[in-house]
């Protein structure tokens, strides 16, 4: 397939519809790279919820599997597999952390050697470094950043705006509140629950919520089935063994466990 020049107009009203590969190409909303592979029956969807349309950009070596569902505004890189029933650059739509999100589109970047499971759902301004890989029916909201060389279990939600290193490791059945930050070579262990609101406040016409995410700085290890509170800091290399309920921060270097966890010694 070749990459498609720009129209000298504006796309027809099709765009605000799903479209095949060859109807996005027709539309000029398709820029496809040499050696790619897409599926006879992924999906495309170029126009936003207010209509706007926007291009899709597929990169040398891409695989698109079957009933992928492509947004508008997404890239795929270079040798990224998108596995089939996959949804890539969703615009979010409805009530969300106090206001109404309306459902337009933004940029959406597969990063070269990406593997995206069957299942997956990315959704608009999500930004997936190079070889990493995302699970099977896991799911990123709006703003996620990931690093490369990162992988993502199954069945793991990402909440808005959180922000993962390089070489980080989440394990399957995790759920990573929003605004929360793993840095480099972060560990998580199956089913860690993480909290950012203390008050549980949700649509309070009287009050705001106070959301206050927990951090995980470099090389830190969270065991299995950990529940980490609001605004807890996992300090470097620092341990926590599983089943722990993390309700202060941990020093840099330190193992903890508990109910709730408490610091016992230096991390092995």
């Amino acid at each position: 397939m070749t990459t498609p020049t720009t129209p000298s107009r504006p796309p027809s009203a099709t765009t605000g519809r799903e479209l095949t590969a060859a109807e996005l190409d027709r539309a000029g909303l398709l820029h496809a790279e040499p050696d790619i592979v897409i599926s006879r029956f992924a999906v495309f969807v170029p126009a936003d919820e207010l209509g706007e349309p926007r291009p899709v950009v597929i990169r040398s070596g891409a695989v698109i599997g079957p009933f992928a569902v492509v947004h508008g505004g997404t890239t795929v890189g270079e040798q990224a597999r998108i596995e089939e029933h996959t949804v890539l650059g969703k615009p979010e739509l409805g009530y969300a952390v106090g206001r109404i999100r309306p459902g337009v589109g933004g940029g959406t970047v597969i990063g070269a050697g990406v593997v995206v499971r069957s299942g997956a759902v990315v959704y608009a301004d999500v930004e997936i470094g190079v070889n990493t890989l995302i699970g099977h029916h896991t799911l990123l909201r709006t703003a996620v950043r990931v690093g490369a060389d990162t992988q993502l279990g199954h069945h793991l939600t990402v909440e808005r705006d959180t922000l993962i290193g390089r070489d980080v490791r989440c394990s399957p059945g995790s759920h990573i509140t929003s605004s929360a930050v793993l840095a480099d070579r972060v560990f998580l262990g199956a089913g860690v629950r993480t909290i950012n609101d203390k008050t549980l406040t949700w649509r309070d016409p009287y009050r705001e919520p106070t959301l206050v995410a927990p951090r995980f700085d470099t090389g830190a290890k969270v065991g299995t089935g950990c529940v980490v509170l609001a605004g807890v800091r996992i300090g470097e290399h620092a341990l926590v063994g599983a089943g722990s309920l993390v309700t202060r921060d941990v020093p840099p270097g330190a193992l903890a466990y508990g109910h709730p966890a408490r610091v016992h010694g230096e991390a092995r």
